[in-house]
C-alpha cells in the first residue's frame, strides 16, 4: 500500500454527489463498504492481480445507505491484490456457500505495488483534486 498525500483528506461531500462525479470517470464503490465507511476504487491495471487507487471515506452523518449522507474523505492510496493462479486448494465448503462465494481468496491482499503505476496514481489524485475542489 502506498499512501498519496492529498488536499482531499478531511474534505466532506454528499455521497450522492461523489458518486455522480466519480462513476463516469471509472470509479466504483469498493465491495468492502460498511454502514459507516467505504471507498471509491479505480482499477489502474490487472497485471498479475489488480492495481487500484482507493479513496476511503467515512460517514459524517448517518449511515451510507441513508439518503443525503455526507462522507469525509481520507488520503487516497495505491493498493495491489495478487490472486492465486489455478485452483483454490483451501476450499472446504458445500454447494450452498459456493453459490454465493465463487471467488478465490487473494494470495496477497497487500502485494507490492508496481512502481510503473505510481505516477499514474498521483495523476489520478491530482485529477480528483481538480474535479472536487475547484
Amino acid at each position: 500500500m502506498i499512501e498519496i498525500p492529498s488536499k482531499l483528506e478531511g474534505k466532506s461531500f454528499k455521497l450522492y454527489h461523489l458518486e455522480t462525479q466519480l462513476k463516469p470517470l471509472g470509479y466504483a464503490i469498493g465491495g468492502g463498504w460498511d454502514y459507516d465507511h467505504g471507498s471509491f476504487d479505480y482499477k489502474i491495471d490487472d497485471e498479475v492481480g489488480y492495481q487500484f487507487l482507493r479513496v476511503p471515506f467515512t460517514a459524517a452523518d448517518g449511515q451510507l445507505d441513508s439518503q443525503n449522507t455526507t462522507v469525509t474523505l481520507s488520503n487516497p492510496y495505491l493498493l495491489s491484490h495478487k490472486y492465486q493462479i489455478g485452483l483454490d486448494d483451501n476450499v472446504h465448503i458445500g454447494n450452498v456457500k459456493a453459490s454465493f462465494d465463487q471467488f478465490q481468496e487473494p494470495q496477497d491482499k497487500d502485494a507490492d505495488f508496481p512502481e510503473k503505476y505510481i505516477d499514474t496514481g498521483k495523476d489520478l489524485v491530482k485529477e480528483l483534486e481538480d474535479l472536487l475542489l475547484d
